[in-house]
This record gives C-alpha cells, sequence and structure tokens, in this order.
C-alpha cells in the first residue's frame, strides 16, 4: 500500500511538472540591429519573352487600351484579348521609387486552355 501511494504520488509530479515545462524548441531570436522587412518583394522574372522587363508603355504601344487595368498590392496587371487569344501582363517595381516592368505574362485561349504567349503576343499586335 505504501509503495502504490509512492507510485501515484510520483506519477502525480512527473505530470505537474512536465506541464510547466513549456516549449521544448527554442525560437530564433532576429539578430540585433537588423531591420524587419516590411515591404513586399516584387516577383522576379523567370519568363523570357518580349514585353518582360519593360513598362507598361510597352504593352500600351503594342496592343492599344486593355481590356483590364487592375491595382494588385505592390503590382498592376494589364489584360489584352483578341480573338485567338487572352493576354495578362504583371507589372512590379524592381525597387522603391522605380517605374513598374512586366515580370510575368500569361496567355490563355478564350475557352481558358493554355496560350503559347509569343504566338499570343504576335496574334494580338496584328
Amino acid at each position: 500500500m505504501i509503495q502504490n501511494r509512492r507510485l501515484a504520488t510520483v506519477a502525480s509530479l512527473t505530470l505537474l511538472l512536465g506541464g510547466c515545462a513549456g516549449n521544448a524548441i527554442p525560437r530564433a531570436a532576429p539578430p540585433p540591429g537588423q531591420p524587419r522587412a516590411t515591404a513586399i518583394t516584387p516577383p522576379r522574372p523567370t519568363q523570357n519573352n518580349s514585353l518582360i522587363g519593360q513598362n507598361a508603355n510597352a504593352a500600351l504601344g503594342l496592343f492599344g487600351k486593355p481590356r483590364l487595368d487592375v491595382a494588385e498590392g505592390a503590382g498592376r496587371k494589364l489584360q489584352f484579348s483578341g480573338s485567338a487569344c487572352i493576354l495578362d501582363v504583371y507589372y512590379y517595381a524592381p525597387r522603391q521609387g522605380a517605374d513598374a516592368l512586366a515580370t510575368h505574362v500569361d496567355a490563355r485561349t478564350p475557352e481558358g486552355r493554355d496560350a503559347n504567349v509569343p504566338s499570343c503576343i504576335e496574334a494580338l499586335r496584328r
């Protein structure tokens, strides 16, 4: 009976102390003196077509008035459409205070299937 009481006491203390342990993995603190990033970093271009790296005026000069001109957070999207395809061009400033440049271009058919971007650019230029 005494042994059962000791076992119960040890088990109770173990559970009680285990609840006080807190997180076992320490959280890393940011290095002192380094500011936190507050600005949104624009995406880096991963495509290669005639619009990438150009400002919006280049697309406007090629295609005319866009179907849509939408501000999206720190970016801008211009959408151009024709009978062959729909083209979305996304613009972000490479750094604060700089002009926004095209960083990504999507093309699709009017039915919604993916389309070839350079072919769509050529089709919309005509």
